[in-house]
């Protein structure tokens, strides 16, 4: 599919930019030229701005907020919005729109889609996603969180871990064991909890760059409604693996433009550093652009067949194998061209930077690098660990048998 000559896509990339030059402040050069205090400023009346606008949901039906855009549609703005470094909501905006908001459409009732994604819009909710434990995390089938049924409400008790940006929000959809004695894949359930109430703690977690984005959450018997439950009872891998393939699918468009600007950030550095005829350091520099043509190549497959109506499979895997593992080799290539400037980094760092790549306007400098080196270290454990996927691409892809079990 010939995603580039369609006159609806021309038209409808010319409105973008439109709405862009029109609402962006002058001289914008992207979210990473802004301290952290006036990002947090930014996000919130631009926000607003696409709320207004009906962008923040655009391929969510009008009467829900959203613009009832299509799959074309959806992919240009995610493209314009990469191009011009800005975010396509805020940070929980992942969570509540595109995974469960979308999760919602396709398999909730119609009184939970009347009910939840108005609100998510309003951001009267804020969603945060409790799926990864101590013992389960790329290993989801291994939840231990459980949930009894009382009357007429869940009683959830468990820990979860690494739950993003969970201090934010005012909702978490938990993963959980509502059967009991099952284990693995069967018996799960994803049921939607409101984190301000006795039962629920919320414990912040500290990465080595010094941010506060993750936490730990404890459920001690914290309720949500019987009816606060995705799917069929007993059916939340399903449910999981549904709404894992919606975080996924706007990816394969948009990373390899975020990643092709990494690319020209990293080439003026070896420039300032006096080293780009280095020839150790061409040579990786071109397995840096090799690497963003592949992921540019894989990212136009995947949008045709998304566009096309097919739905998100277990090719996304080789697409987050791939990307998750280019961002660890540019990086430390960034740390080896700055040398020993590296272990006494100078300059402003990208505190709160947009997951998982730099915005347009990112300083050049030894902070950034830095501060960006330490994120890429957990790419290849976060949304999926690289085993994980490699196990899917073999097993569902190649059609290679399963790993037998250890003792």
């Amino acid at each position: 599919m010939d995603l580039a000559d369609s006159p609806a896509r021309l038209r409808f990339q010319e409105h973008i930019r439109s709405f862009l030059a029109r609402e962006l402040p002058s001289g914008w050069r992207g979210m990473g030229a802004l301290s952290p205090s006036d990002q947090a400023a930014f996000l919130s009346s631009w926000r607003a701005t696409l709320h207004a606008h009906r962008l923040l949901a655009v391929n969510w039906p009008e009467e829900f907020g959203g613009a009832g855009l299509t799959p074309m549609e959806q992919v240009v703005l995610a493209e314009e919005f990469a191009v011009a470094g800005v975010p396509q909501g805020g940070p929980n905006d992942n969570f509540g729109i595109q995974m469960l908001g979308s999760t919602l459409l396709r398999l909730g009732t119609p009184e939970q889609q009347q009910y939840y994604l108005p609100r998510i819009l309003s951001q009267e909710d804020v969603w945060c996603q409790g799926f990864s434990e101590p013992e389960a995390g790329s290993d989801l089938a291994s939840v231990n969180t459980r949930a009894r049924r009382e009357g007429d409400e869940w009683l959830i008790t468990g820990q979860k871990v690494w739950t993003s940006y969970a201090h934010l929000a005012t909702h978490v959809f938990v993963l959980c064991r509502t059967s009991q004695g099952s284990t693995r894949h069967a018996g799960l359930s994803l049921l939607l909890c409101e984190l301000d109430q006795p039962g629920v703690t919320i414990r912040p977690l500290r990465t080595m760059t010094g941010d506060h984005e993750f936490n730990e959450v404890f459920f001690e018997s914290a309720r949500c409604p019987a009816e606060a439950v995705v799917g069929d009872v007993g059916q939340g891998w399903a449910v999981a693996m549904t709404l894992l393939g919606f975080e996924r699918g706007e990816a394969a468009a948009v990373l390899p433009i975020k990643f092709a600007k990494d690319l020209e950030r990293l080439v003026a550095l070896a420039q300032d550093h006096g080293i780009d005829g280095d020839l150790a350091i061409r040579r990786r520099l071109a397995r840096c652009a090799e690497g963003v043509e592949q992921m540019r190549a894989m990212g136009l497959s995947a949008v045709s067949r998304w566009v096309a109506g097919d739905p998100i499979g277990p090719e996304s895997s080789i697409h987050k194998l791939f990307w998750s593992e280019w961002l660890q080799e540019a990086t430390e290539l960034a740390l080896d061209v700055m040398g020993q400037d590296s272990l006494m980094p100078q300059g402003d760092g990208l505190q709160g930077m947009a997951f998982p790549a730099a915005e347009a306007g990112t300083p050049n400098t030894t902070g950034a690098w830095v501060d960006y080196a330490l994120r890429a270290r957990a790419s290849t454990i976060y949304a999926g660990a690289s085993e994980i996927q490699r196990n899917i691409i073999g097993e569902r892809l190649l059609g290679l048998p399963k790993e037998a079990a250890r003792s």
